[in-house]
């Protein structure tokens, strides 16, 4: 079941959803609208001459820091990482990404696969920015870039992404290591 934004609303008052910064005005009737930051990270295509995720071998990348009222490019065909100015996460509730739109209708693509914020995960979230068009789309720090949607679970989780998670230290380390699996308590 998800939230509607009186229960949003509730649930950050309560505390069991973080927000930062909240502006009720940003509430959607069933989601909450979250932002664009100012950290780009790009591919060097020069510096890297394939990437090969099985064998751990990654593209070299820079990052680009947007101050705000600037703006950034998007060329077409290209995707970059960015960041939300929000931080968010929850320890009760499964957190979902979804694209705008607005924005998909220009051919902006937010998120590739990684649309799921498990629980105990809290982070300023590494969007995957593509320009699906043909010509370039300009991003501004602090635009409207996506929505969440929050679920209830139906039982407390046994594991906490804070344990268990990849990115749960540093969501914007996009490389980093698969952490061990805890072992579940046999019945």
């Amino acid at each position: 079941m998800y939230l509607s934004d009186t229960d949003i609303e509730k649930a950050v008052k309560a505390g069991t959803i973080t927000i930062k910064p909240f502006d009720r005005k940003r509430l959607q009737p069933a989601t909450y609208d979250i932002r664009l930051g100012n950290a780009f990270q790009l591919s060097d295509i020069y510096a890297t001459d394939f990437i090969d995720p099985q064998k751990r071998m990654y593209g070299k990348t820079r990052e680009v820091k947007v101050k705000d009222g600037h703006e950034f490019i998007l060329r077409p065909g290209i995707s970059v990482l960015a960041a939300s100015k929000e931080f968010f996460g929850s320890n009760d509730y499964l957190i979902q990404l979804s694209g705008k739109s607005s924005l998909a209708r220009i051919g902006l693509m937010v998120h590739n696969t990684a649309g799921i914020i498990n629980p105990g995960h809290f982070l300023n979230i590494t969007l995957e920015l593509t320009n699906q068009n043909t010509v370039p789309i300009i991003l501004r720090p602090g635009m409207d870039i996506a929505q969440l949607t929050f679920s209830e679970l139906t039982s407390p989780p046994e594991q906490s992404y804070k344990e268990v998670g990849r990115f749960a230290k540093d969501n914007w380390k996009h490389f980093a290591p698969a952490k061990r699996k805890n072992r579940r308590k046999k019945l």
